[in-house]
């Protein structure tokens, strides 16, 4: 036997002891399980809030007020409380920035037996003119109503002609023709119910939903 080879066979000898006495490298650690899920309610623009049940690993909780937060933990344990508008700015904010804006809605009143504004409404008017200006590809909904003095068709057509009223507005302002529906209720749907032929300034009036 050479020097080489005798040298030869003692690595490999080496390297196959090696290979058969290291163990195998242990496998890391599992990842530890994580769950931070929020849920929030948020208040309309007049500040109204509706409620929503937040249920979990047989908990239950409901939030009825604004910024009422539930928060579900990696323990399971369910967590409520309240936070900040700023918080839910932080955490939210680009899912709320790529929301649609909310449907709005506003009410104008009008002198009796005629499709004139009362003065009080004027400003009421100009907020929903501003309102439709800052949508980009706005849909609004216009109902027009009235009292119950005169006769039922008389006021059938007075709140459309109402109605109609307030889409000349809008489309001075702009908005195509078609992207404003205008419809009549007459009589029929009063904020304050009354007897026949009995003035209510707040039946008067017309509805606009903005979205």
């Amino acid at each position: 036997m050479t020097r080489l080879t005798a040298i030869t066979m003692a690595l490999t000898a080496a390297l196959l002891t090696g290979c058969a006495t290291q163990p195998p490298p242990a496998p890391p650690p599992a990842a530890k399980q994580t769950r931070d899920d929020l849920y929030v309610v948020l208040p309309s623009r007049e500040g109204k809030a509706g409620a929503v049940t937040v249920t979990h690993a047989g908990d239950q909780k409901v939030l009825d007020r604004p910024y009422a937060a539930a928060r579900i933990k990696v323990e399971g344990q369910l967590e409520t409380g309240v936070i900040t508008e700023q918080e839910v700015r932080e955490v939210f904010g680009p899912a709320l920035a790529a929301q649609p804006l909310r449907p709005v809605s506003f009410t104008l009143y009008f002198v009796l037996g005629r499709d004139e504004l009362t003065p009080e409404s004027r400003p009421t008017l100009e907020s929903l003119l501003a309102e439709v200006a800052r949508r980009p590809a706005v849909e609004v909904v216009v109902i027009g109503h009235t009292d119950r003095v005169g006769s039922v068709q008389h006021n059938d057509a007075l709140s459309l002609q109402r109605a109609e009223k307030v889409r000349g507005e809008l489309v001075r302002l702009g908005i195509p023709y078609d992207r404003i529906q205008v419809a009549g209720r007459g009589e029929r749907e009063p904020l304050v119910p009354t007897e026949d032929q009995v003035p209510e300034p707040r039946n008067r009036r017309v509805e606009i939903t903005v979205r």
